[in-house]
């Protein structure tokens, strides 16, 4: 439990809090040194807290001003680490094509807790590439096969290199990780910028149904459709299974999330929320076992059996990026990194 008073001090000791704010580039945000094991640890923290409900998030506020194109303003407060915040963020999946810029963009608040003014502007898309596979990871390691050696990764953009870096940290018996993805040369390039950094195997998979029939844990983190586009046959998937979703219900049959012994949501408010707003046209799955946080927190269980299907769908929550966000700003107050600017 950190006292707001007392932190507000310390943070005042270094910035004019009212008067300056601390900006941070990505590659500021990438030179505080915080690694994957740091990053687990903030998520689980973040976790724990909104599975004991000792958060305040509201769900997502979100604008669509193109197909297929999003942006989210994610608020969020967590007392007990003295943090709030918001981040406002974009995914435009068109970018590369049309302006050669990358698909996701994004800006992070971090405010002050007793005064409400801000402490910092930063950059969201290293903190959301990195809490997002942590959250996976997070889930993989609970809801897992303990001795699983297989894990099969759905997309390999950003979100896909980030999963393979931090999946074996929580899979200590994992050999071969199958990869997947429509552009050859992403698939070429994950693997050469990755294999040097995994002891496990990275391979090609021939294609969907052979990735998901080779794979005993299988992340996806490909688009999020306003109208989904299943690739996945619940037909390829076998009991003793863990599937992993960044992407909503754009990806997989539902039927796959209704037959799961644990269907687990990071936040429902958040998804009945999305389903209200259009997406989820077929339908929420029919029964959700908790979210994830519960498990965290160990007010529910995780895997009991190895032939549990086990199905986790997390969409992304405000409290892992306020959490990450204030490391990301400690660790930058302290060692001078960034610059002030005037408010």
């Amino acid at each position: 439990m950190i006292d707001s008073i007392s932190y507000r001090r310390k943070v005042a000791r270094k910035l004019k809090i009212g008067k300056e704010i601390l900006y941070l580039t990505q590659q500021e945000c990438i030179n505080t040194g915080l690694i994957t094991d740091d990053i687990l640890k903030l998520i689980e923290v973040a976790l724990a807290a909104h599975g004991r409900e000792e958060v305040e998030m509201p769900a997502v506020i979100d604008i669509h001003p193109l197909q297929n194109a999003l942006f989210h303003a994610m608020p969020a407060s967590i007392p007990a680490e003295s943090a709030c915040g918001i981040k406002w963020i974009s995914s435009f999946p068109d970018n590369k094509k049309r302006f050669d810029l990358p698909q996701i963009a994004g800006l992070l608040i971090f405010n002050d807790s007793e005064s409400g003014f801000p402490l910092a502007v930063m950059d969201a898309v290293w903190i959301t590439a990195k809490r997002t596979p942590a959250v996976t990871a997070v889930g993989a390691r609970l809801l897992g096969n303990p001795n699983a050696e297989t894990f099969g990764m759905f997309g390999c953009g950003v979100q896909g290199r980030e999963h393979i870096r931090f999946l074996p940290k929580v899979m200590p018996h994992l050999k071969k990780i199958y990869v997947f993805d429509i552009l050859e040369e992403a698939m070429d390039t994950l693997i050469a910028q990755l294999q040097p950094e995994t002891e496990a195997k990275i391979l090609k998979a021939k294609s969907p149904e052979a990735l998901v029939k080779s794979c005993e844990t299988v992340v996806s983190a490909t688009a999020i459709l306003a109208k989904p586009n299943p690739q996945i046959r619940d037909s390829w998937v076998s009991k003793g299974q863990t599937i992993l979703i960044c992407d909503l219900d754009s990806f997989w049959e539902l039927d796959t999330m209704n037959r799961a012994d644990k269907f687990v949501f990071d936040s429902t408010e958040h998804h009945i929320h999305l389903k209200n707003s259009g997406y989820y046209p077929g339908g929420l799955p029919k029964k959700i076992y908790g979210e994830l946080g519960e498990i965290v927190a160990g007010l529910k269980a995780g895997r009991e059996d190895k032939d549990e299907l086990i199905v986790v769908n997390n969409i992304g929550m405000a409290i892992e990026d306020i959490t990450v966000a204030k490391a990301v700003f400690d660790i930058a107050l302290e060692k001078g990194i960034g610059r002030k600017l005037s408010l």
